[in-house]
């Protein structure tokens, strides 16, 4: 009897059961809805904006961990913001090594008229899921992560 690691006895390889494939397919709905939604900024963008909102001002390394991107996007991310006037960095005063991020008044104004178009995207990006279905998937979402 072979056991389910045993390659002669898995299913045969199908692209569209494959979960790197599903998330990229999934992932790909929701950035063209967000992209027709928000055209203004890239979901990075966004996602800073709307953890600095959440947050408040963070070192550039803390705002890259709580939005899961490395050291070198969130510096591009934060540089773009920056020269948008959306966001402001300062040198930390107790360790000048730390950059501090933090929202301008624009950002604080974009980010409140952007809020509930972000909502919506969501609401689109699931739409095909009932409610309870919606409430499982990003639970199983955060097992994941």
């Amino acid at each position: 009897m072979s056991s389910p690691s045993d390659p002669a006895s898995a299913p045969p390889y199908r692209l569209d059961d494959q979960v790197g494939f599903v998330l990229r397919r999934a992932s790909q709905r929701h950035l063209s809805i967000f992209s027709r939604r928000i055209p203004e900024m890239t979901p990075m963008q966004f996602a800073t904006l709307a953890r600095l909102n959440e947050a408040g001002a963070l070192s550039q390394n803390a705002l890259g961990r709580l939005t899961a991107m490395d050291a070198a996007t969130i510096k591009g991310v934060v540089d773009r913001l920056g020269k948008r006037g959306l966001v402001r960095t300062e040198n930390d005063k107790t360790d000048r090594r730390r950059t501090i991020v933090s929202l301008t008044e624009e950002a604080r104004a974009l980010f409140a008229r952007l809020e509930e178009t972000a909502h919506m995207v969501t609401a689109e990006t699931l739409a095909p899921l009932s409610e309870s279905e919606q409430a499982l998937f990003l639970h199983l979402l955060r097992k994941l992560t």
